[in-house]
């Protein structure tokens, strides 16, 4: 006798309560897959967890729908338009392998890393064309995107027989009874999150040659329209670089890191990792050296846990190494006190707005170093919320350069008045160029998060919840007063160590799990994990003392 299916409660934000029963997706339920915006739905929360519409629900729960307007949905948005392209690609070229490669602003930069007639590997612009022009078919032909449980032999023997071995590889060092891929008219891949639930919700974008590559240019997020390409020489040389450093290494996808650790050879990598590092600051010191008769400060701008501290440090080594005397100042010592500071939408001090810096103070300090004289450095007490002096004096002689660590260092505001020829920009970011396997690419925001994630924990006593709850804030003052003036440095530096993710690993992971399903935040918390399961987990014991992780996860021999 069949037992009866029993039926559930579905409560939609709007406090309405369907009852289905168990084991309905919320597509079948929907009375119109289109929100009230004329945007499609493209996902939902379901308990505060990240869902694909077309997963069976088997509980009473919370539903939130999601369009791609939403934080949470943007990287369900973005992985689905990877599947589209891999999609087209596989149809109209066979042999090309692939490779969704890095985000380069509201664009993802891909590439053909072999492909029969292409020149070098690289795209030429009628096969642009003609990837553009099938995936916009693919979106009219509305194709429905299936999410499926396969067994761990038989997601083997697929890949096997596609030879797919960025794939292979990440399967190595798993072990589920089931694995989840994702099915469109006989192409599939494997499931590293939820996609949208058909090919006709993926209209917003387009594609630019960019060789040799092309970038799927995407909409901004919380935008349905498609933004405007702007080229950022400075971060595509440093993808490239780090890119071909990675296939020259042979790592350029977890699975390979993963083998790598188990293999017992990661004590070298490591070495040659750092080594990369030390390199490219030697040669930024290098440049500076060069310029040092007009030089005198040198600017360090960069996103939050980009780096920039230990970059400092490490460049102030390398160009005493080149006989050049140097002092380091941080912006954030010219902070005006909270009765000046701008406030944000929510009425909060907000200290990442440039008027939160005494840019008068700033200017004449530094005119006054330029020309040769001396100044009072203040000190910006962050428990009191006021500046003071403390008797640091500070004096450039002929040989001298002073280093200025800031998010601000790049904006054209902060020093605006100072001469252009005694300037020099530095550009620092964590740019990685691993990816999970060829068509699902590693965040370089997640990269950075992870990292303050440790760093807040560590030092200043912060949950993962509420350096979670932060984030967004900081990610609008990124967007706002950060990567807007990326072009105005002189070179960039990646501080992205391929091996760090690995690392970070055990560290954030029992504290992600402190996150529990009622906060607003678990999906992004459950995204994360699940993200972090591909990695083989690595002891901090070969990080040397000197390394920019040792900046997030302590021990290291600089003082901060």
């Amino acid at each position: 006798m069949r037992t009866p299916i029993e039926n559930i409660k579905l409560t939609f934000e709007d406090r309405h309560v369907v009852e289905c029963p168990a084991r309905t997706t919320i597509k079948q339920i929907l009375p119109s897959p289109v929100a009230p915006s004329g945007l499609p739905y493209i996902a939902a929360l379901v308990n505060n967890d990240l869902a694909s519409l077309s997963y069976p629900l088997d509980m009473d729960c919370d539903v939130r729908l999601l369009t791609m307007t939403d934080p949470e949905a943007w990287h369900v948005f973005q992985r689905s338009i990877a599947f589209l392209a891999a999609k087209a690609v596989k149809e109209l070229f066979p042999a090309a392998l692939f490779s969704v490669d890095y985000a380069v602003g509201n664009g993802i930069y891909c590439s053909f890393e072999e492909t029969a007639g292409s020149v070098n590997g690289g795209i030429r612009a009628d096969q642009v064309l003609a990837i553009r022009d099938r995936m916009r078919a693919l979106v009219d032909q509305d194709l429905a995107i299936e999410r499926k449980k396969i067994s761990f032999a038989e997601a083997t023997r697929r890949c096997t027989e596609a030879g797919q071995t960025d794939k292979l590889n990440l399967l190595r060092f798993r072990n589920p009874p089931r694995v989840v891929i994702h099915v469109c008219s006989g192409f599939y891949d494997l499931a590293q999150g939820p996609l949208v639930p058909s090919t006709g919700t993926l209209g917003s974008f387009d594609l630019i040659h960019y060789p040799p590559g092309l970038v799927l240019q995407l909409p901004a997020q919380g935008s349905s329209q498609v933004a405007p390409f702007k080229d950022q020489p400075h971060l595509f040389r440093i993808f490239r670089e780090h890119k071909t450093w990675g296939r020259t290494m042979g790592v350029n996808t977890v699975g390979r890191l993963n083998e790598i650790i188990v293999n017992g050879d990661i004590s070298d990598f490591i070495k040659v990792a750092e080594a990369l590092h030390e390199k490219n600051v030697a040669r930024i010191a290098d440049e500076i050296h060069r310029r040092r008769e007009a030089l005198r400060l040198v600017m360090v701008a960069g996103p939050s846990s980009a780096g920039k501290t230990t970059f400092s440090k490490r460049l102030g080594i390398q160009l005493r190494v080149n006989g050049m005397r140097v002092s380091t100042i941080s912006l954030d010592n010219y902070f005006h006190g909270p009765e000046r500071t701008p406030r944000d939408e929510q009425g909060n001090p907000d200290f990442e707005h440039i008027d939160s810096l005494d840019l008068e103070l700033f200017t004449r300090h530094m005119k006054e170093i330029i020309n040769g004289g001396e100044v009072e450095l203040p000190v910006f007490d962050f428990e009191t919320k006021q500046r003071r002096y403390e008797g640091t004096r500070i004096k450039l002689e002929r040989d001298g350069i002073l280093i200025i660590e800031g998010i601000h260092g790049l904006n054209p505001r902060l020093s605006e008045l100072l001469p252009a020829e005694a300037k020099f920009g530095i550009y620092v970011s964590a740019l990685t160029q691993l990816s999970l396997d060829r068509n699902n690419r590693i965040s370089t925001t997640d990269n950075r998060l992870l990292r303050r994630m440790v760093r807040d924990h560590k030092y200043r006593g912060h949950s993962a919840l509420r350096t979670l709850r932060m984030w967004a804030s900081v990610r609008r003052g990124e967007e706002r007063w950060i990567f807007p003036f990326q072009d105005q440095a002189n070179v960039a530096f990646n501080s992205a160590l391929d091996y760090e993710l690995a690392v970070l690993k055990p560290i954030v992971e029992p504290l992600l799990m402190e996150v529990k399903p009622f906060d607003r935040e678990y999906s992004e918390a459950r995204r994360l994990t699940a993200f972090l399961v591909n990695f083989t987990g690595l002891s901090d014991r070969d990080v040397p003392h000197t390394s920019m992780l040792r900046e997030y996860i302590g021990r290291s021999s600089f003082r901060y």
